[in-house]
């Protein structure tokens, strides 16, 4: 069987490798970015004038510290009136400048700068993961940080270099896959198992999401950071960049899925050495479809979750059901939600019927690459 998942595994990686090397961004094109005139500053309010029956003020002094007028205080813009966000003196702000406009008017609230906040739950992320899974915990992280890292540096570069949208993503998840399941889980046979059947999900799911985005007419155009991206970077399909978000957002769900039904195939065979690879299959399948129901459901409300504004809007104006699940932002989710739970739904099947072969010796050998702990 190792040989079997050797003669599966090699050709992938190094498929994986060639697709790195050919897709791999070069120096990315002129985008019209620069055309609309404006950077970007950030700072500490210092003082906020009154404007507007009490509401914040017009104006805000800002001590610029880095960014387009580092190391001064300039007057900005900023938001006031009902539901606008209210800025107040040591607040944090990442203003936009227009450096065409007249002096005084040149530096506008973008919106809150939110790193420190951020910085503190991500410490606290690390601080959990490393006590409850320790070195298991810290490969995690590494895993993480190496998904990032792929992302940032070949994935988006990529993309907006004008290369195939969907090719990218392909690489990006073969990538992480590769190097993730086997940084935090073992160089086991079990992992490889994990990693074949994560493989074939994928593969389902880019074909089966490539023909609904087809048959559904999807331009890509349905949220407004897309028509931005058509604004300012023409070259890239958008079509092809909604099928790749599928891809590379169903991969972490399948991680999980794949690598637990694994153990729990590992597990059972451990536990009874005589039993037969039929019976330790139905004993799984029934842990998988326990497994499934659940994270089927979160993976689709995951995605309408993301699109409840525009249901709420919908809502509002008592926009038909039917036509409303038909505006492509909306649609484009059910599409995603849908497409991911298929692929979990053939990626556990596989992953056990596979786990049961490489588990299950009949031959009274010794089991190998149990992991401890």
């Amino acid at each position: 069987m190792q040989v079997v998942l050797a003669a599966v595994i090699a050709p992938l990686v190094v498929a994986t490798v060639a697709g790195l090397v050919l897709l791999w961004p070069s120096e990315a094109p002129p985008t019209r970015a620069d055309d609309l005139g404006s950077a970007s500053a950030r700072g500490s309010v210092v003082s906020v004038e009154e404007c507007g029956r009490g509401q914040a003020g017009c104006r805000a002094r800002v001590a610029v510290s880095a960014g387009e007028g580092a190391g001064s205080e300039v007057d900005a813009f900023v938001p006031f009136g009902p539901g606008a966000p209210e800025v107040e003196v040591g607040d944090d702000l990442i203003l936009s400048y227009v450096g065409q406009a007249p002096p005084g008017e040149r530096y506008s609230f973008q919106d809150f700068d939110r790193r420190q906040p951020l910085l503190w739950l991500s410490g606290l992320f690390v601080v959990a993961v490393v006590l409850l899974s320790r070195w298991r915990g810290v490969a995690s992280l590494v895993s993480l940080g190496f998904s990032l890292l792929v992302l940032t540096t070949f994935t988006l570069p990529a993309i907006v270099g004008g290369g195939p949208p969907l090719p990218i993503a392909i690489v990006t998840a073969a990538t992480i896959m590769v190097v993730t399941l086997y940084l935090s889980h073992g160089v086991t046979t079990r992992t490889s198992v994990a990693m074949v059947g994560t493989l074939l999900a994928l593969v389902l799911i880019g074909v089966v999401g490539s023909v609904f985005t087809r048959l559904g007419d999807f331009t890509g155009l349905g949220d407004e950071g897309s028509q931005y991206i058509a604004a300012v970077a023409s070259g890239i399909d958008l079509s092809g960049l909604l099928l790749a978000g599928l891809v590379i957002g169903a991969l972490g769900v399948l991680d999980d899925v794949t690598v637990t039904q694994a153990a729990a195939v590992w597990e059972l065979a451990d536990a009874e050495p005589s039993a037969t690879r039929r019976s330790v299959f139905a004993r799984a399948m029934r842990i998988g479809r326990s497994h499934a129901a659940s994270t089927v459901n979160t993976l689709v409300l995951a995605y309408v979750g993301a699109t409840l504004p525009l249901l709420l809007i919908f809502s509002v104006i008592e926009l038909p059901f039917g036509v409303a699940v038909s505006q492509e932002l909306v649609a484009q989710e059910i599409v995603r939600g849908l497409v991911g739970g298929l692929g979990i739904l053939a990626a556990i099947p596989l992953t056990t019927a596979i786990a049961s072969v490489a588990a299950v010796v009949r031959t009274g050998a010794e089991r190998e690459d149990r992991p401890a702990g």
